[in-house]
């Protein structure tokens, strides 16, 4: 029985399919930082020289949010609603340690388990680049910590004299407040339940990059999804064809940060004209199209009876597969061994 009510049912598959079958959704996703998360790698805030934008041929420097800073926090999200209502355990499956290999988290988002098995993930996510310049989009903060009387400086521990201020000062590049970075989140061959499962993923993912339980608080807000039969443009030429519209509508203002409404409008506008050039069958929900959509769903996933009958059915699906063709790949591993 289906689900949603706003939604052909053509667009899903009746079951999670062995073999690619060619439908795809993507979640047109903006991540907008509301504090100073990192994004980093060895120390340095990750970052790309790439073109300004489609028309705009100057070169400048984005920020990148790499593809495992954006999936990870977003399947962990996923993975704590499971246990939170009985659908699977620490015990039974600890993430990257001991998959079960038999829930939606390990049939979605794929695993890998050396001889004991794999599953490739149906979640596809790409590297997504900040709109704005780099030196635009971060700042440099000094670092250190104060004692229990309050100041910077030392008590006396560690060799030092009492008052003596420290030399522990770090400093640290942090992503500023108001970042926007465009992401299309693509789920291949999705179910109804697995395609509520990973776009409620999405829109409840608060945190994200290092240092999440004291910083790195992302919002994300999708401008719609689009059902296709093959895959759609780059995160990079979205962020480059937002970048144009947003120059022609004199609305990069330097070094203001961007306006909200504005680059929503951008993003709508940007992603319509790029799906009039794209060579696939699709159908889109860009806009006020997808606001019904978006309702349903938030009444769904706002209600404890809609949140466990979405969990319950995208895990009835997960063990369905698990149990014909997991099994046969452990049984085909062991056989091999022997």
């Amino acid at each position: 029985m289906a689900i949603l009510k706003t939604v052909e049912s053509k667009f899903f598959q009746t079951e999670i399919p062995y073999k690619p079958m060619g439908k795809y959704v993507h979640f047109l996703t903006i991540r907008i930082t509301e504090s100073y998360p990192l994004f980093q790698t060895d120390a340095e805030l990750n970052k790309a020289r790439v073109r300004a934008g489609v028309k705009d041929k100057t070169t400048i420097s984005r920020l990148s949010m790499f593809k495992r800073k954006q999936s990870t926090p977003e399947r962990l999200v996923g993975r704590e609603l499971l246990r939170n209502y009985g659908l699977m355990t620490a015990e039974e499956c600890e993430y990257n340690v001991n998959f079960a290999m038999d829930n939606p988290d390990c049939i979605i988002y794929g695993f890998a388990i050396g001889d004991s098995g794999s599953e490739k993930s149906k979640v596809v996510v790409d590297t997504a680049f900040s709109i704005t310049a780099f030196d635009e989009s971060h700042e440099t903060f000094t670092l250190n910590a104060p004692y229990e009387n309050g100041t910077m400086a030392s008590k006396g521990e560690n060799g030092s004299k009492p008052g003596e201020v420290t030399s522990r000062i770090n400093q640290q590049d942090h992503i500023r407040p108001q970042v926007f970075f465009p992401s299309i989140v693509t789920l291949k061959d999705p179910t109804e339940a697995s395609f509520l499962y990973v776009l409620n993923n999405i829109l409840r993912t608060r945190h994200y990059g290092a240092q999440t339980t004291r910083t790195g608080r992302v919002r994300n807000e999708l401008i719609g999804v689009v059902f296709a039969d093959g895959e759609i443009t780059s995160n990079l030429r979205w962020t480059q064809a937002i970048y144009d519209q947003m120059k022609a509508n004199n609305s990069l203002n330097p070094p203001e940060p961007l306006d909200e409404d504005d680059v929503m409008i951008a993003a709508k506008s940007a992603i319509e004209a790029i799906m009039t050039d794209e060579f696939i069958v699709h159908t889109d929900f860009i806009g006020d199209a997808f606001t019904p959509l978006l309702n349903e769903v938030k009444a769904l996933t706002g209600s404890e009876k809609g949140i466990q009958a979405i969990l319950q059915k995208a895990d009835a699906e997960a063990k369905a597969y698990a149990s014909k063709h997991i099994s046969k790949k452990k049984t085909a591993a062991k056989a091999g061994k022997e």
